[in-house]
């Protein structure tokens, strides 16, 4: 079998490789802005074998436009501008959560959308960041969080190469040394829930060849261990999986996440191989649920666009918008625009790396609302 990169990922000064990955279990906004279901998450997530909790603080504005419409979520077809609105919590209630899961010996992880919200989760002084896919090419929002200093996590679905490789360079001190062990990179499949077969999972020995970076896995499949274990296997340090008390639960992410019985099957099969090695793990695998399958999951190792996200590309992640009618001839200034995610009904716009070279120039034509602003355009 082919050798397998194995770079630990530092957080507070523990060390976590494929022998012993940090686990994360993804509450994203399951507990519906409820202090107590988050705190009954918190401790089903401890007792299932967490050992990382992962938040994520929503406010609407950050993300969508008012006008992005329905979106296919696993529970069906939502109004999702306004179900985030409805998930809107305060700080404090992400300190009390905070404080909560670490008195049950817990790392706190909180995923921003945008500056407000990085800026209020820097101020609760996590021990770690995390960039969910869809901002990975949020130019402004990379940097606000490189700046904090502390070990990221930079999930990669629904990315090519040269979207990572364009994100990892904000993360680089200038002048300074890199400290490849304080950025991990998650492989993802941008898809819910993602085909195991899509996970291509030799592509975690790739990235960290390529980059240089401790990688892991953010995995949106159904099985329990199929992907973690052949991710660990290929050298992740870090596993994701969203968590739930129950998939009949109304949360966005709960029909596609593990509910507790299942996340500890997780966790003991990782603790289980973890000190076989990683040609054992594989074997041990192959033997349970057939070598073509085990195959089929480890893919090619290339990076490339999961065929099951392929459809994500452009609309998931992040463009500039336009926050109002913008009329023909009329001066672009920055707070007419939003760097905000298109989904299926609007169109998607420029990077957001060209925001400031939008801002001073005339619009061409009328850019209606919500609409991506194109290079046409201006």
């Amino acid at each position: 079998m082919e050798k397998v990169t194995n770079k630990a990922f530092a957080v507070n000064d523990t060390a976590y490789d494929a022998q012993n990955p940090l686990i994360i279990a993804e509450l994203g906004t399951s507990h519906g802005a409820d202090p107590a279901k988050a705190r009954d998450l918190v401790d089903a997530a401890a007792k299932a074998g967490a050992n990382c909790v992962k938040f994520q603080m929503v406010y609407a504005h950050e993300i969508l436009h008012p006008k992005t419409g329905a979106v296919k979520l696993p529970g069906g077809m939502i109004p999702l501008y306004d179900t985030f609105k409805k998930l809107e919590s305060a700080v404090q209630f992400f300190a009390d959560i905070k404080d909560y899961a670490e008195k049950r010996g817990l790392i706190f992880l909180c995923t921003p959308f945008g500056p407000r919200s990085a800026s209020e989760i820097a101020a609760l002084n996590p021990l770690l960041f995390k960039i969910a896919s869809p901002e990975l090419n949020y130019t402004s929002l990379l940097k606000q969080v490189a700046g904090f200093q502390l070990p990221v996590l930079l999930s990669s679905g629904v990315s090519r190469l040269g979207d990572i490789e364009e994100a990892l360079e904000l993360f680089k001190p200038p002048g300074g040394r890199d400290n490849p062990e304080r950025i991990c990179l998650l492989h993802c499949v941008t898809s819910y829930p993602a085909p195991e077969t899509d996970y291509n999972l030799r592509v975690l020995r790739s990235l960290s060849a390529i980059f240089g970076t401790p990688v892991g896995v953010s995995d949106h499949s159904a099985d329990p261990e199929l992907v973690p274990v052949l991710a660990a296997a290929m050298g992740a340090a870090v596993i994701e999986k969203h968590f739930c008390l129950s998939r009949q639960d109304p949360g966005l992410d709960d029909p596609i996440a593990l509910p507790p019985e299942d996340f500890a099957r997780m966790t003991a099969a990782l603790r289980r191989t973890g000190g076989l090695g990683a040609e054992a793990m594989v074997e041990a695998l192959a033997r349970e649920r057939g070598p073509a399958l085990v195959e089929a999951v480890l893919g090619s190792g290339v990076k490339a666009l999961a065929p099951s996200e392929k459809a994500n590309y452009l609309r998931t992640n992040r463009s500039i918008h336009a926050l109002r009618d913008i009329e023909a001839g009329e001066v672009i200034t920055a707070d007419m625009t939003g760097i905000l995610r298109t989904e299926k009904i609007l169109r998607p716009g420029l990077p957001p790396s060209w925001a400031e070279k939008i801002a001073g120039r005339r619009a061409r034509q009328v850019i209606p609302a919500g609409e991506g602003i194109r290079f046409e355009d201006i």
